[in-house]
């Protein structure tokens, strides 16, 4: 799935329900995932996992407990999305907060939100139910995962859309603000499920301030089973001669109702001003739906960087890895 945060999905859902019944609704949902994985350095982590210690990741672990509570009205709502657990350690701005926001419907078309949100950047999101992968890309792991702020989101029509965003540096948690008024900027251009995203401005409290973030995100069906997602980025700061810059495509085909197939590759590289440093990463990945709720996700991937930066801490004397995931996620 392409990266739309809980956000917009909670929102797009309280819009259809207020266009039938402008009832306030309560409504929960949420997902539990562990998983067991094992790689062919011993003692090391397996990279890609979303949890608090990559470096530990080999034999059995917990992913994360997510509840989502969305309050919807005709005009308005709050939403409170907390996540517990070694992947929510990872991933969360504040504590067990993964999201929490009040949005506000100026019309059909035009959504003003406030607080903490999912980033609207990248392919992949926090949630694992969301994903096809188990593990995440290095794509997503060097941007943003959430921005506390203010976004508007203008539907121009059924196929275009447009957003804005003045947030915290991305890096500052929610819990401790901002104290320098450290600030970035955000804009997204989408078009019949592509979308164009850019971001400008601080990183950290002490960062400098000309960061920019310019990320593709989109896909295309090439028949009724076969889909291709496609995730390109760029990030740099002159004044910090850094940054990084990879694409990553998500090939997936469903052969029933049940059981789906996707490999994904990926190549990232870190910049700086006069160097770059590789790594390749090919990720096939088994989705088998069991009932209504569980889903068991089989991954097998393999890392390789002749500049020792494959991801995880444990991981920077290795060339290569090759690690095996099983994993189940329960969605309510």
């Amino acid at each position: 799935m392409k990266k739309i945060t809980l956000s917009i999905v909670a929102l797009i859902g309280a819009l259809s329900l207020n266009a039938q019944d402008e009832t306030p609704t309560l409504s929960v949902s949420g997902t539990v995932d562990v998983y067991g994985t094992t790689n062919t350095v011993d003692g090391t982590g397996t990279p890609g996992l979303l949890i608090a210690n990559p470096e530990k990741a080999n034999g059995f672990g917990l992913g994360m407990a997510n509840t989502v509570f969305s309050y919807d009205g005709a005009k308005s709502g709050v939403v409170a999305d907390l996540a517990f657990g070694p992947r929510a350690d990872d991933a969360n701005m504040a504590g067990a907060i993964n999201q929490l926001y009040a949005y506000y419907n100026v019309s059909e078309s035009v959504t003003i939100t406030a607080g903490q949100f999912n980033t609207f950047l990248g392919y992949e999101v926090i949630s694992p139910a969301a994903n096809f992968n188990y593990s995440v890309s290095y794509l997503f792991n060097a941007g943003p995962f959430s921005h506390t702020g203010v976004k508007l989101d203008y539907a121009a029509s059924e196929d275009l859309s447009f957003l804005l965003a003045v947030t915290n540096a991305h890096g500052i948690s929610s819990a401790d603000a901002s104290e320098s008024g450290a600030t970035q900027f955000g804009a997204q251009v989408g078009y019949k499920g592509q979308y164009l995203n850019f971001i400008y401005g601080a990183v950290t409290e002490t960062s400098a301030t000309d960061a920019v973030f310019v990320d593709y995100t989109g896909g295309f069906d090439l028949s009724d089973s076969f889909f291709v997602g496609i995730n390109a980025a760029y990030a740099y700061s002159d004044d910090e001669e850094a940054g990084y810059q990879g694409a990553a495509l998500y090939l997936e085909n469903t052969f029933s109702e049940t059981f789906a197939l996707g490999l994904r590759p990926e190549f990232f590289s870190y910049t700086s001003a006069d160097d770059s440093e590789d790594v390749l990463a090919l990720t096939l990945t088994g989705s088998a739906q069991l009932d209504d709720n569980l889903k068991l996700i089989t991954e097998l991937r393999y890392d390789s960087s002749d500049d020792y930066r494959i991801e995880g801490f444990g991981l920077d004397t290795e060339k290569n890895v090759t690690a095996l995931t099983i994993a189940a996620v329960y969605s309510f």
